[in-house]
């Protein structure tokens, strides 16, 4: 491709209605900021597919190209923490979905958004985490933080899925006992060889449950939200801990403060969105060290930008399984 254009997934809206095509653009469309990165890979999270889809209110702003990930060099800058050539890691600040982000040739964006590339990660294995991974890695932080019990199981929620895919290997590589809650049977094998001990029918959580049931958790990663976190917090233990980064199943919270009054149970509200640079650099730094050779090749998915809205629909409607990476051409 000749000159400064570039190619990118952009989203647009008519009549309440969202597409999404692949079209030519070039350097001056691109939004301001001090620096301008030649993306070399993005990754598909359930934002993404919900923007892409036009399923969820993501995008604030037409048109818009999406990818709330990426990586990539960096091409121009102004400023001195990132020269001409560095290799950077973005994900987060709004990105695919009020500033433009990560599913094209090329992106500009704040210098404050961007951190290093961790040593031990190539730029393709930093997509195969994501936002999924770092989500994951500050919920795994989290419950070490808070102490819980490692003699009782850990709950994964939503497991099959990108943050929980992750969080059970990050579980098990800690050594925890990891229950893996999914509503697709067929991926039993797959959880267990991330490291799930137990696989919980997601239907046992899905269903309302009393405001404490049987004390069976030492703490649980939640990326579901609604009753199933309810149900998680219900059948924790004494002082344990929950976090919470998702809500497919709602956003609602339909149950008592029970578990919080009764079992000093904690409620861990996770943001990867906003998350300070010194945390963020510090979770990418663990996630190299706990999975250096990254997830195993059958949970990441490679996908080029064509490909990029039909895998939008399937990963809406929960067909999609673990990780799916999105390479760009150089251009």
């Amino acid at each position: 491709m000749s000159g400064n254009a570039f190619q990118a997934l952009v989203l647009r809206q008519a009549d309440g209605a969202t597409t999404a095509s692949v079209e030519t653009m070039r350097d001056d469309d691109l939004p301001a900021g001090e620096v301008t990165i030649a993306v070399r890979y993005s990754s598909l999270n359930y934002k993404d597919g919900l923007a892409i889809t036009g399923k969820g209110r993501i995008v604030r702003n037409f048109p818009m190209v999406p990818g709330i990930d990426l990586a990539g060099v960096v091409e121009e800058s102004r400023d001195a923490r990132f020269p001409a050539g560095a290799e950077v890691v973005l994900t987060g600040w709004g990105v695919g979905e009020t500033n433009w982000g990560g599913m094209a040739q090329k992106a500009r964006a704040k210098a404050d958004w961007l951190v290093a590339r961790p040593q031990a990660m190539s730029l393709e294995q930093t997509m195969s985490f994501g936002t999924a991974g770092l989500t994951a890695m500050l919920c795994v932080d989290a419950l070490e933080r808070h102490g819980i019990d490692r003699a009782r199981e850990v709950l994964v929620t939503g497991a099959s899925g990108g943050v929980g895919s992750v969080a059970v290997a990050l579980l098990a590589k800690l050594g925890y006992r990891v229950a893996a809650a999914t509503g697709r049977p067929e991926h039993e094998a797959y959880l267990r060889e991330l490291g799930a001990e137990t696989i919980v029918p997601r239907v046992e959580l899905a269903q309302p449950s009393r405001p404490l049931a049987s004390e069976r958790w030492g703490g649980a990663v939640d990326t579901v939200g609604g009753q199933t976190l309810v149900s998680a917090l219900a059948a924790t233990a004494y002082g344990g801990a929950v976090t919470a980064c998702g809500l497919v199943g709602g956003a609602d919270l339909p149950g008592t403060v029970m578990p919080f009054i009764i079992r000093g149970v904690s409620l861990l509200g996770i943001d990867s969105v906003r998350c300070p640079i010194d945390r963020r650099t510090t979770a990418w730094r663990r996630l190299s060290e706990l999975l250096p050779d990254g997830l195993p090749g059958e949970v990441v998915e490679e996908i080029g930008l064509g490909e990029v809205a039909d895998k939008a629909a399937d990963i809406v409607r929960g067909a999609v399984r673990g990780r799916v990476v999105v390479k760009l051409p150089e251009h």
